[in-house]
């Protein structure tokens, strides 16, 4: 059996546990390397990733997947993100690939169970969130440091808390650093852009005979952005559902509903069916013609193409700084502290500002109304059935033409006249929007630990953090200065003419409108988002002191109590509180609030059977978990929860472990769950069932439109977004409480032969009580799943409010709600799969071979917002209710030569193939070829890096990712989540950057 000292333990981290060094066979250095001065004594430190009890003999239930520092080294990935993307079995999040929708910040989502619920640790910590929800940024994590990463399925609230319901990141940094290291690593796609360098020098000594270290670690990375408009396959928005060019309907030139350029009737209702009128429809929402000064006649328009603009890796800015050490006060004393700092700046850059959909008034004497343009407004039939009534009477339209607003006695002039319409126009002129995202973290901790007696330790910590995101907003037009703008009789002045406005042309071409009202029009805003976090933990661990009759190591515990005190705040100014900002997908809303927990847990390794026939080892483990919550609100109440854990392992002979875990765990809601108010924002939605000419044919389907706020005279030209964006209403709400998680893994541990081990776990995660919201297809199948004469009073249809205008479900978020989608505990989340690990070690002679291969088929993963929603299968498909793509099979199988100065290997990677899970997407000819945006074939990818020793303190590496140049599947733009599915693609799971090199030096004394 292995044995430990007491300075190993006085070492080891806070709260951490074991991965049997047996079980992993990592990539082997080059032959004949002298030691590196520069590298941690990795004997002297224990960690383990879900448990509080550090006996190294003691080997855990709970499978863990690892990624070495070797490995992130040979991969040459750039951020924490880039590394947990590329596990099997993890889905996509909001990252660097992410352009519309990233918020400044990278997050992980295990098991795609949502980003929130899983716990991000360094060493066995908790650091301060980046957010509302509670998401910890991985941009936070210094690499350099990094002794590997460590993830842990199934629940996990026993040992740290409420959010590890998916399960738990652990990132372990090297331990009693000694020496200089200093990294150097450049990276460039074969086109020529998304520069990135990143730069790193790490520092560390011992001190007093090895009774103390200090460790000091300083980094820089930065790079550039990737254009949707540099890669072939997104230059243009394609349509998913066309095949045709999409985009936006915010365009240009401008487009104004409550238009008729033919003067004829325009017959809505009463119409179409037997026995009645053909239906009409010669009105409704008309673009500005190219040459501007008229209308055209139909409701065709050209959509605006967004692409070009957004990005496919952002722009990323970051210094950040770690420190770390340690001092033994006394043979059983130690004192130690850690503190992490960065600065992030990321910039997300989309498409121009503009009007999107708001209504105006305009005067019919505005100087850049054509005397076309003004007749059409004053031609639109306000009666929908039969017999033509203009909204303005010709004698009245020609006497509005030159009217003021007074007369010359100051009187009201009764030939003054405005009509009211929805504007959509695209501020080419300006140039694109531009989010700078500035986060500046902090997060420090120091503790003391020792020993109570030679076999238990004590250890106390307190912890204190902050981030501080300032979201800086640029390139926006004001909608109320356009409001304000349009109010205008001459070329010069306003009505209102205060904040120097300056009278603007939307009714020209492209190009209409002039620097002066682009400088009246704009101004930057600022949202600032705080979070803070403080921690302070006990523990007392070790052996009982006794074993089981049959065992020779001890029965182990740890008990303690842990407290934890988050607060946070969203405070915006008020051009961001009030939703004036074109095109910013709606208000920022200021927000405040908090919650404490007190909490008490313990954990027990019972050793049963060892050293006999067919049991070499026997082990049984159980946890439990006490938390008292108080919510930072006025008749808030709080709640308690317990979570608990039993476990156990069986090695009948060498070679040979079974090891099972079943958990209950929870989740609290975080403070954007609690606290924020109803807003109105964007969702996505392919097909609106009020568009088109399905509502004329069909009364009891016109009748809910209508319900809904759509106008009797526009039924039949209600149109879908060209974006695939509807608006939505939700918030938070103080009455949920925690949801709960029951979960298990049961699986095997094979070693038939020295440096070869195989692990297969299976696993199984059930969430009753989850906090969630209803789909879109879920808001909108309950109202139009089955459409009666009843279901124009049926509150699952009134429930969504249309803008009263145009009747669609998108434009000004004032005006129209959209779909409500409410928060509840209503929700049911499920998913199973396997986890296969494999990792062989040869020395051929000539070569050293290692091979490392992890693989993930995840059998389902549902999602049921409410009793009555559809309980929703997402593996392996797309769509805007399964927003990232989680494949049924994946893997990642690394193969390493090394030999006597150099090494090669190659990484290849899989990611099954997916469907469309309404299956009726564009099928046809683009470009010349057969195209089916139904489906996404199965993907390989393959990155060689070779690396050389130089000497034993300078080591080259050189990597070609993407080796084969592969180019993403095109689907179109409106088939998924905005965040998710964009430039055509899904560029979160998918290389959009191609073939990239990458060549780093690393210094070591």
């Amino acid at each position: 059996m292995k044995t430990f000292s007491k300075r190993a333990l006085l070492r080891a981290s806070a709260a951490p546990a074991i991965i049997g060094a047996s079980l992993i066979a990592t990539v082997a250095f080059a032959q004949d390397t002298a030691p590196q001065a520069a590298e941690a004594d990795a004997g002297d430190t224990i960690v383990v990733t879900g448990s509080l009890i550090k006996n190294p003999n003691l080997v855990r239930s709970t499978p863990v997947t690892a990624t070495t520092a070797d490995q992130i080294e040979l991969k040459q990935n750039n951020t924490a993100e880039e590394v947990l993307r590329e596990i099997p079995g993890i889905v996509p999040s909001i990252g660097s690939a992410v352009n519309n929708g990233n918020g400044g910040a990278s997050f992980v989502n295990l098991r795609g169970l949502g980003s929130n619920r899983n716990v991000v640790l360094i060493d066995g910590n908790r650091l301060v969130p980046a957010e509302l929800n509670g998401r910890f940024d991985l941009n936070n994590i210094p690499l350099a440091l990094l002794e590997r990463v460590e993830v842990l399925t199934g629940g996990a609230s026993t040992t740290y808390g409420a959010d590890a319901i998916s399960g738990v990141v652990n990132f372990i940094t090297k331990s009693d650093f000694s020496g200089l290291e200093a990294n150097l690593a450049n990276q460039i796609t074969e086109q020529g852009d998304g520069h990135y360098v990143r730069a790193d020098l790490t520092l560390g000594a011992n001190f007093d005979d090895g009774r103390g270290n200090v460790t000091f670690s300083v980094g820089y990375q930065q790079s550039d952005p990737v254009y949707q408009g540099d890669r072939p396959y997104s230059v243009s928005a394609i349509d998913s559902f066309t095949g045709l060019g999409g985009g936006s309907g915010t365009s240009t030139p401008s487009r104004f509903t409550n238009v008729n350029t033919t003067g004829a009737d325009s017959i809505t209702t009463g119409c179409g069916a037997a026995g009645q009128v053909a239906c009409n429809t010669v009105q409704g929402n008309r673009q500005v013609t190219a040459a501007g000064g008229a209308f055209r006649g139909t409701s065709a328009f050209d959509a605006y193409n967004f692409n070009p603009f957004n990005i496919f890796q952002t722009p990323f800015e970051r210094f950040n700084m770690y420190g770390a050490g340690r001092y033994e006060v006394s043979d059983a004393v130690e004192v130690y502290t850690r503190g992490v700092f960065s600065k992030n700046t990321v910039s997300t850059i989309i498409a121009p500002s503009g009007t999107f959909g708001i209504s105006v008034a305009i005067p019919l004497s505005n100087p850049y109304l054509s005397a076309a343009q003004r007749n059409a407004f004053c031609a639109f039939d306000t009666n929908p059935g039969v017999g033509y009534t203009a909204r303005f009477t010709p004698a009245q339209c020609a006497a509005a033409a030159t009217a003021q607003p007074t007369l010359a006695d100051g009187t009201a002039n009764p030939n003054y006249r405005t009509v009211t319409t929805t504007l959509s126009r695209r501020a080419t002129e300006l140039g694109p929007r531009v989010s700078d995202f500035t986060t500046t973290f902090f997060d420090y901790r120091i503790g003391a630990r020792g020993g109570i007696t030679d076999s238990i330790d004590w250890d106390v910590s307190g912890a204190y953090g902050e981030s501080e995101n300032v979201q800086t907003q640029q390139g926006y037009w004001l909608n109320s200065r356009v409001r304000q703008a349009l109010l205008a009789t001459n070329t010069t002045t306003c009505i209102t003419d205060t904040n120097g406005c300056v009278p603007l042309n939307v009714f020209g071409p492209d190009g209409s409108i002039t620097a002066d009202q682009n400088a009246y029009l704009t101004a930057n805003s600022q949202i600032i988002t705080k979070t803070t976090l403080a921690q302070a933990k006990a523990t007392i661990s070790g052996d009982a002191g006794f074993a089981a009759p049959w065992a020779s190591d001890q029965v182990a515990f740890a008990i303690g109590g842990e407290y934890r005190k988050y607060g946070a705040s969203q405070e915006s100014d008020l051009l961001s509180q009030s939703g004036d900002l074109g095109g910013a997908g709606g208000a920022a809303p200021n927000i405040d609030g908090g919650y404490e927990v007190y909490e008490a847990f313990g954990e027990l390794i019972l050793p049963l059977v060892q050293d006999k026939p067919f049991f070499q080892d026997l082990t049984l483990e159980a946890g439990i978990r006490y938390s008292d919550y108080k919510i930072d609100a006025a008749g808030a109440s709080g709640y308690n929860t317990t979570t608990w854990k039993a476990g156990g392992s069986w090695t009948p002979v060498e070679g040979i472990k079974v090891r099972g875990n079943y958990s209950r765990a929870v989740r609290a809601p975080n403070i954007a769950e609690l606290f924020a108010p109803l807003n109105t924002t964007l969702t996505n939605l392919d097909q609106d069932p009020c568009a088109g000419s399905a509502p004329v044919q069909n009364a009891n389907l016109r009748a809910v439109c209508i319900a809904q706020g759509a106008p009797a005279s526009l039924i039949g030209s209600i149109i879908n977004d060209p974006a695939g964006q509807v608006n939505t209403t939700g918030g938070g709400n103080l009455n949920v409480g925690p949801e709960k998680s029951n979960s298990y893994t049961i699986g095997a541990v094979i070693q038939p032969a020295p440096g070869l081990s195989l692990t297969v776990d299976y696993y199984n995660i059930k969430i009753t009580g989850a906090i969630t919201s209803p789909t879109p297809d879920d808001v909108v199948d309950a109202c139009f799943g089955n459409v009666t004469a009843a279901s124009a009073t049926d509150p699952a249809c009134t429930v969504i409010r249309r803008d009263p205008a145009t009747g669609t479900l998108f434009g000004e978020a004032a005006v129209a709600p959209g779909l409500f989608q409410p928060l509840s505990n209503l929700g049911k989340l499920a998913t199973d799969g396997i986890d296969v690990s494999l990792n062989y070690n040869k020395d051929l002679g000539f070569t050293n071979w290692a091979l490392n291969a992890t693989g993930n088929w995840t059998n389902s993963s549902t999602f049921q917002a409410t009793p009555t929603s559809i309980n929703r299968e997402c593996v392996g498909l797309y769509s805007v209710n399964c927003a990232s793509i989680q494949p049924e099979f994946s893997w990642s199988v690394r193969n390493t030569f090394s030999f006597k100065s150099f090494d090669v290997s190659l990484l290849w990677r899989y990611i099954d193939g997916v469907k469309y899970e309404d299956g009726d997407a564009f099928v046809g000819t683009l470009n010349g070829k057969q195209v089916d945006f139904n489906s996404i074939p199965a993907e390989h990818y393959f990155d060689l890096t070779s690396r050389f020793h130089a000497s034993d303190e300078v080591t080259i590496t050189m990597t070609v990712q993407n080796l084969l140049d592969n180019q993403p599947k095109v689907v179109g733009n409106s088939i998924g989540s905005t965040s998710y599915n964009s430039g055509n693609v899904y560029p979160s799971t998918y290389d959009t950057l191609g073939r990239r090199y990458t060549i780093a030096a690393k210094l070591r004394f």
